[in-house]
């Protein structure tokens, strides 16, 4: 897909030597209140845009990539600036690397882009109250019962044995 500055969504670690852009709006995004969210970001919960890989192009600095433990048993990767260490995207498991799971935090418009679900909430901060209208589920959920049809045929085509 060709970029243009109307589709283009501009993002980048603290220290700025990591920067990248996302050439299409995310297929999700989720508010995610589990505790290794909480632990790795040291905040209350973690947002994450998922947005298929090919559109995450890195535009300055080299990455590089982490496996973390993670509640699966099965490993997440963060991909991190390797001079400030912020986390700018993860992979998980379960989508392999064909998804990106950018943290919203390091757009350079972070309010684009405000959570569509809430996950894990039954790990939620007491203190943290969820009535913003968003679904909110105890732990994952489907996607096929909370997702546009549209980001659902995008990640259908990005999942295809072939795009793998």
């Amino acid at each position: 897909m060709q970029t243009d500055a109307s589709t283009a969504i501009a993002g980048r670690c603290t220290c700025s030597a990591v920067r990248y852009h996302l050439d299409r709006p995310p297929l999700f995004v989720h508010a995610c209140h589990c505790r290794y969210c909480q632990r790795e970001t040291g905040a209350a919960f973690a947002v994450n845009a998922l947005i298929e890989s090919a559109a995450v192009m890195v535009t300055a600095g080299s990455p590089e990539a982490v496996l973390t433990p993670s509640a699966s048993g099965r490993g997440q990767t963060i991909v991190r600036c390797p001079d400030c260490r912020i986390a700018v995207w993860s992979h998980y498991a379960g989508l392999g690397k064909a998804v990106s799971f950018v943290r919203v935090g390091t757009l350079d418009d972070p309010d684009r882009w405000p959570p569509d679900i809430h996950i894990f909430t039954e790990s939620r901060q007491p203190w943290v109250t969820l009535g913003d209208g968003r679904p909110a589920v105890p732990a994952y959920y489907e996607a096929k019962d909370h997702w546009p049809a549209a980001s659902l045929r995008r990640l259908g085509a990005v999942l295809k044995p072939s795009a793998r």
